[in-house]
């Protein structure tokens, strides 16, 4: 079995020098790294999920700090803290109701209830020794005075009853791990069937003799078109080429492919042909907890003229670009600058980038940013694997995959 170290700072590594770019992949390869990270990590018999949270943690702030620009990164990171709470809490859940502990209690029952003094934490720990041991109620049990331990039965009785407890903790060892494992598991599905789910939908946005605007090439929005070509939609679909990179270009080749009706324009005819325009459909790098979308530099001009002609401004986005952090968060960073030489040629203007000249400082600079920022107000509607929803109902999708206490990914102080 690999060394959990190994594999974290080789795709640490990986994620420093860009080899996995891309929100799906960071995402999926990062859940495939923390399953790794979880079914490795030894538990002990009381606060096994504090354990896990750290360990998670620790690999977390090594990854994001590798590369903050790729978000979803971050995101499964705090999606599969999430999953450790709510596995752990389902488990002590479980447990208070085979206790007999459920808040729900008969109306016959309610004044007897009323009478009786309530259960104090070591009570409720000792009634779980004597009769269940429940081993997930080790919380409690940590917090028990001696005094208050119930007597052991016999002398003979001791090591039997030693050995029951000991593969009862070992046993609610493996199953919080293997319920966390599988919840993982879930997620990297959920990551592989993102782009169906969404292409499902199609159906109900694109109309028949429809025409589609679209920036630079996103493969949730190309599986969504093409969706909709094959349940028989006529529609034509005008692709912005999405310079300096031309992505575009690569898009409208794939449309093509597929029998649809493609056209490529210049970004900056993008004003010129909103009018003709019946909705902007468009992915998304990231979804902030306000609404706001970080997409692909360009788009921000895409989406003011989309309002100006009252054209709906679609974004497509799987729930793993969900970003529980808000664009004024030190924690986000929003822009990432690409090479010059996308722009322009290194000889054909080196006489400009005269270093010796003016105490050093070039004539010419060059700012090649990957990103923009769309805010809320500019954004009609937004399609995820879970449907369609507006943009102030995205804190409400957040707080259903994020925990309020792992916004920042940080290991917990030793001290």
């Amino acid at each position: 079995m690999p060394d959990v170290q190994a594999l974290v700072g080789d795709f640490a590594l990986k994620l420093k020098r860009r080899k996995v770019e891309g929100s799906h992949a960071s995402a999926r390869q990062t859940a495939e790294l923390l399953r790794s990270v979880v079914s490795q990590q030894r538990l002990p018999h009381a606060g096994q999920a504090a354990v896990l949270i750290d360990a998670v943690r620790a690999v977390g702030e090594q990854l994001i700090a590798a590369n903050p620009v790729e978000l979803a990164v971050g995101n499964i990171i705090r999606r599969v803290l999430h999953i450790i709470r709510e596995e752990d809490l389902s488990s002590t859940t479980t447990a208070m109701e085979g206790l007999g502990l459920s808040a729900d209690s008969d109306d016959d029952n309610a004044g007897d209830h009323e009478d009786r003094p309530a259960l104090s934490a070591a009570a409720v720990a000792a009634a779980a020794r004597s009769a269940l041991r429940a081993p997930s109620l080790h919380t409690l049990l940590e917090d028990i005075p001696e005094s208050a331990a119930v007597p052991h039965a016999s002398s003979s009785g001791g090591d039997s009853e030693g050995k029951s407890k000991s593969a009862d903790k070992s046993l609610k060892s493996r199953k919080l791990k293997h319920d966390v494992i599988e919840a993982i598991n879930e997620l990297i599905q959920d990551i592989d069937t993102c782009h169906e789910q969404i292409s499902e939908q199609a159906v109900e946005h694109i109309h028949q003799n429809e025409v589609i605007l679209t920036l630079g090439r996103s493969r949730t929005v190309k599986e969504f078109l093409c969706a909709a070509k094959e349940k028989k939609r006529s529609f034509r679909v005008f692709v912005a080429e999405g310079a300096p990179r031309y992505q575009g270009h690569v898009l409208a080749k794939e449309l093509v492919t597929k029998g649809l009706q493609t056209t490529i324009i210049t970004d900056s005819a993008v004003f010129a042909m909103i009018s003709r325009v019946n909705m902007v459909i468009v992915g998304a790098h990231a979804i902030m907890a306000n609404g706001g979308v970080i997409a692909p530099v360009g788009l921000n001009m895409v989406a003011l003229a989309a309002r100006r002609h009252a054209v709906p401004f679609v974004v497509v986005a799987g729930s793993h670009k969900l970003c529980p952090l808000y664009p004024h968060n030190p924690e986000v960073l929003l822009n990432d600058l690409r090479s010059p030489a996308d722009l322009l040629d290194f000889d054909e203007f080196s006489d400009c980038m005269d270093f010796a000249s003016r105490g050093g400082s070039p004539l010419l600079h060059v700012v090649n940013p990957t990103f923009d920022y769309v805010p809320p107000n500019l954004v009609s509607l937004f399609i995820t694997d879970t449907g369609g929803h507006n943009p102030s109902y995205m804190y409400r999708l957040i707080a259903d995959y994020y925990s309020a206490d792992d916004l920042v990914v940080k290991r917990r102080s030793t001290s």
